[in-house]
């Protein structure tokens, strides 16, 4: 393998990656069942042209703009309807840095490049930016490969959240790499957390609080979704030299070797992993962010977070919960089968249409098409599945989307538990570590069929805990899409 590209680096991986462990999941039984419930299309993209999608803004009048990796940056009229051969495509502009976050506001497009936050304009009206306004641009930037700037959409006080990847993954040549700062609208830059490593994306929960994806490396045991908690440490402290530039205070040094719940108990700013993605099992190289909040028009996930994963061509779902002041939650195999190696989620919360984008250059993925733009919409069909577990102080509750058999939902051989750790260490990635089994003591069923409470005998705080249903199935005899969850317990919560 070679440092060579933009993917490489969303895949998380280098010379010295971890090989996968042998519990693998094999994804294509449930992929087989998702046209049941989902349709996934795949649109046409400018003839003759090389669109890496990296980039999904949706604008007035049912237009969607893409940007793409070689710095393009068009827009679709069509492209939500049933007939996608007479999709139109203008090209708005051109020749900018990799943008990596785009969204329309007050009648321009606005793009986070490499080296700057731009407002793109078309002031004469011609279908093309004809003014390019630099709103911000007060980090650094040099000629490395792995330089890349992710940017939100903006924030309830107006505010762009930035995530700003390390120099070749693992160093901090220029200032405010390994960083996040916002950029308000009159363009001010404000450090705002530590601790970065590899972004693979951004975006807001239905809270208003900030997420990103982290991909596997140093000090990265794996992959996960992180809360970007103004001035907290995400935990990679290469990039904490940039903390004397503006007298922010200065990040934890934490010990190689040790463990996340052990080195952010020692450190109150230290804010661990929101939900774990175990890697070479849940995915390898998280991407972009979604939230569902389009009131069931994208199936019964409201409020939940849908992110994109690159190796494996998918979009995972994530359940959180607040539990002593940290976020937490389980996340579950969801859709697959995408054209590409995915880089932007976009939700058209209206609408419940959700855009993917993607690109193989450089590191490659289940999806087998140099690049690709899809659109997924819910059927009405909704999956027998977990919708969420929950943590609590002796156990789990999972809720299921419908009632189950109450005779097979109470039997204890149909769950399976265990937890797992990775090592958090300077060094590249970790293999899966300090390894418990749990006994499910007891599975008591709700009046309604919708909720089943599980008391465990072994809670591991600040371990993943792997749970596996067996021949669970609905109250009207529907299997499970799919079977399992992983949830990262931050906290046990209180009786």
């Amino acid at each position: 393998m070679k440092h060579l590209s933009f993917l490489l680096v969303l895949a998380g991986l280098a010379a010295a990656s971890v090989a996968a462990p042998a519990g693998k999941v094999d994804t294509s039984a449930s992929e087989s069942r998702q046209s049941e419930f989902y349709d996934r299309v795949e649109i046409p993209l400018p003839a003759g042209e090389v669109c890496e999608v990296s980039s999904i803004a949706l604008m007035p009048g049912k237009k969607v703009a893409i940007g793409t990796r070689r710095g393009d940056v068009w827009i679709a009229e069509g492209a939500y309807d049933a007939d996608l051969s007479k999709i139109k495509w203008t090209k708005f502009a051109s020749n900018l840095h990799e943008p990596l976050g785009m969204f329309w506001k007050d009648g321009s497009i606005y793009a986070m490049q490499r080296p700057e936050f731009t407002r793109l304009t078309d002031k004469d009206g011609d279908g093309r930016a004809d003014s390019f306004d630099t709103v911000c641009s007060k980090w650094g930037i040099n000629g490395d490969y792995h330089e890349y700037a992710w940017g939100s959409e903006p924030d309830k006080n107006g505010d762009v959240w930035m995530v700003l990847c390390l120099t070749g993954s693992f160093h901090a040549h220029s200032p405010w790499r390994g960083w996040c700062a916002r950029i308000t609208p009159d363009g001010k830059f404000i450090p705002t957390a530590s601790g970065i490593r590899s972004p693979g994306g951004i975006g807001a929960n239905d809270k208003g609080d900030m997420f990103y994806t982290d991909n596997q490396g140093v000090w990265n045991g794996a992959s996960a979704l992180k809360w970007l908690r103004p001035g907290s440490f995400q935990g990679n402290p290469t990039g904490n030299k940039s903390a004397a530039l503006l007298d922010f205070p200065a990040p934890p040094e934490p010990t190689s070797g040790s463990r996340i719940l052990t080195e952010r108990l020692k450190y109150p700013e230290f804010v661990p992993p929101s939900v774990i993605l175990p890697h070479g099992i849940v995915g390898n190289s998280p991407s972009g962010i979604a939230c569902d909040m389009t009131k069931g028009k994208f199936g019964p996930w409201e409020s939940q977070m849908l992110v994109g994963e690159q190796t494996a061509s998918q979009v995972q779902r994530i359940n959180l919960e607040f539990v002593n002041g940290l976020y937490q939650g389980a996340v579950f195999h969801f859709l697959g089968g995408f054209e590409a190696g995915l880089i932007p989620v976009r939700m058209d919360q209206e609408d419940g249409t959700m855009f993917v984008g993607g690109s193989n250059r450089g590191w490659g993925s289940r999806g087998s098409k140099p690049f690709t733009f899809e659109r997924v919409r819910f059927k009405g069909k909704v999956p027998f599945e977990m919708h969420d577990i929950s943590a609590r102080h002796d156990g789990f509750e999972v809720t299921f989307t419908h009632p189950v058999d109450a005779v097979a939902a109470a039997d204890l051989k149909n769950y399976s538990m265990d937890t797992f750790t990775y090592i958090y260490q300077s060094s590249y990635g970790s293999p899966e570590v300090d390894q418990t089994t749990p006994t499910v003591k007891s599975a008591t069923v709700s009046a309604d069929g919708l909720k089943v409470r599980l008391v465990v005998d072994g809670l591991v705080r600040g371990h993943i805990h792997h749970l596996l249903l067996g021949d669970i199935k609905s109250k009207a005899g529907d299997t499970l899409w799919h079977n399992q969850g992983w949830y990262t317990l931050n906290e046990i919560p209180a009786k």
